[in-house]
């Protein structure tokens, strides 16, 4: 042992919470859960040794935030919110105590606290293996189903557990979501965390269920709070003033969204609808505020032009399409002359997608999409492309497109491509300026989910015929 390692280890025992950092010999106060941040952090890497090698040594490494005498005593707060000896009550109160120190954690801490939620709260293995050995062996006896109840609860880890009694105070869902929305980025750099976020979005599944949610109209009368959370929240076309924003909820427009009493006054999902007597061909009309509005008396189409996921923690929890439903049944409601739900969507991964598949003075002469005749070549050919695009290319059994993903896995069909449908710096980039038209026909919607389990994409004769 280097004499700088000795005396920190030394200064570790006789001063709490004050360590010397081996590496370098930078001192460093390490605040228990529920203190400040310090004044001095080492920065995290992937990988590393685990929480269980860490929690059982003096010394910690450079590239570990917390040192394993902290890191113990952290392990020791997070099981005691899940004491079976503790209420419900007493172990939220303990929760909340924890939230409030990972808030004002550094990054590198909150990391730790990942890893020791994701390594140290799993199911015991060989518990798991002994009543799986006794399911198998109860099979077709009259003890299988005790032995299932048994595994059953084998599997269930002490991790949800802990998350549940997170989720016990007020702020508490609102922290798991926003831990998660942190944790995501580290997913793919560092594999132990993903039991953490596996159980996460299997609990979210559950509380987020559209039983439990409440669909909401949101208008201009709104409170202030919420339409700036709209607007920081539109992820399709950007909201540019209020204005622009008065003219999306105003007259002869609707916008409906999801909300949870847990995240009270915070949007899950929305979506906007433009009500119109035909299927919309271009973004520009719906967005510009100096339109007139239309006659709401001759409305027969509802036209879905965006939707707009608000909370990065909820990634994989699906209410997107039960939205849609729900805002079909009330706008048929409200205007019973509204026979056509069709979307006017972008198209984002286009572009990326055909600049692998032709060379590049192909792409060269699709440069300027906008000034190509109605007849051309060039044209054709792009219109081509995008319907094969949309209407053959699936990957792992889904279409490659995430905004077709969306639609197609909720039932819709592919109905229409439209030239020049965003002639936006946005739009020309992502897609050349196409659009596309994803038609809900609420008749055909399980048999349109029905083709696509089968590797059949549901599309309109009319862009089928583009690329035969």
């Amino acid at each position: 042992m280097s004499p700088v390692d000795w005396i920190a280890r030394g200064v570790s025992l006789w001063r709490p919470g004050f360590e010397l950092r081996a590496a370098g010999g930078a001192t460093l106060r390490e605040p228990k859960p529920g203190a400040s941040s310090p004044t001095l952090e080492a920065p995290a890497l992937p990988g590393g040794r685990s929480t269980r090698e860490r929690l059982q040594a003096t010394l910690r490494r450079g590239q570990e935030a917390l040192s394993p005498r902290v890191l113990r005593r952290t392990l020791a707060e997070l099981q005691a919110i899940v004491d079976p000896r503790a209420s419900e009550v007493e172990g939220g109160r303990r929760a909340r105590a924890f939230s409030l120190w990972y808030r004002t954690a550094t990054a590198e801490q909150q990391r730790d606290a990942w890893l020791l939620m994701s390594e140290q709260f799993g199911p015991d293995p060989k518990k798991i293996r002994s009543v799986r050995e006794q399911y198998e062996a109860a099979q077709g006896t009259p003890e299988e189903g005790a032995a299932e109840i048994r595994l059953r609860r084998a599997l269930l880890s002490p991790r949800a557990r802990l998350l549940q009694r997170f989720a016990a105070f007020p702020e508490g869902m609102r922290f798991l979501v926003d831990l998660r929305a942190e944790l995501l980025p580290h997913l793919k750099a560092d594999k132990r965390l993903l039991p953490l976020d596996a159980e996460l979005e299997q609990l979210f599944s559950t509380w987020f269920d559209v039983a439990f949610l409440e669909l909401r109209r949101l208008s201009w009368d709104s409170p202030a709070s919420l339409l700036e959370k709209l607007i920081k929240y539109e992820a399709v076309h950007d909201i540019r003033s209020w204005g622009d924003l008065k003219n999306r909820l105003d007259s002869d427009r609707r916008c409906y969204g999801f909300f949870h009493p847990r995240l009270d006054g915070d949007p899950l999902i929305f979506v906007e609808v433009a009500l119109t007597d035909s299927i919309s061909d271009c973004i520009t009309p719906l967005l510009d505020e100096t339109a007139a509005a239309a006659d709401l008396s001759k409305a027969t189409t509802a036209i879905f032009y965006s939707i707009s996921n608000c909370q990065t923690g909820l990634r994989g929890v699906s209410f997107g399409d039960s939205l849609i439903k729900r805002v079909v049944e009330t706008l048929k409601e409200e205007f019973p002359k509204l026979k056509t739900f069709c979307t006017l969507s972008p198209i984002p991964g286009f572009r990326g997608w055909v600049a692998k598949q032709v060379p590049a003075d192909r792409l060269a002469a699709w440069d300027k999409p906008l000034e190509l005749g109605a007849k051309s070549a060039e044209r054709q050919e792009l219109l081509s492309w995008a319907a094969r695009y949309l209407g053959k290319e699936l990957q792992d059994g889904k279409p490659v497109d995430p905004v077709a993903r969306f639609h197609l896995g909720n039932g819709a069909r592919v109905e229409r491509l439209n030239w020049a449908g965003d002639p936006s710096a946005k739009g020309l980039k992502q897609s050349f300026g196409l659009m596309v038209n994803y038609l809900y026909d609420v008749k055909r919607l399980d048999k349109h989910r029905t083709m696509l389990s089968q590797g059949e994409i549901p599309i309109a004769g009319a862009v089928e015929d583009l690329y035969r």
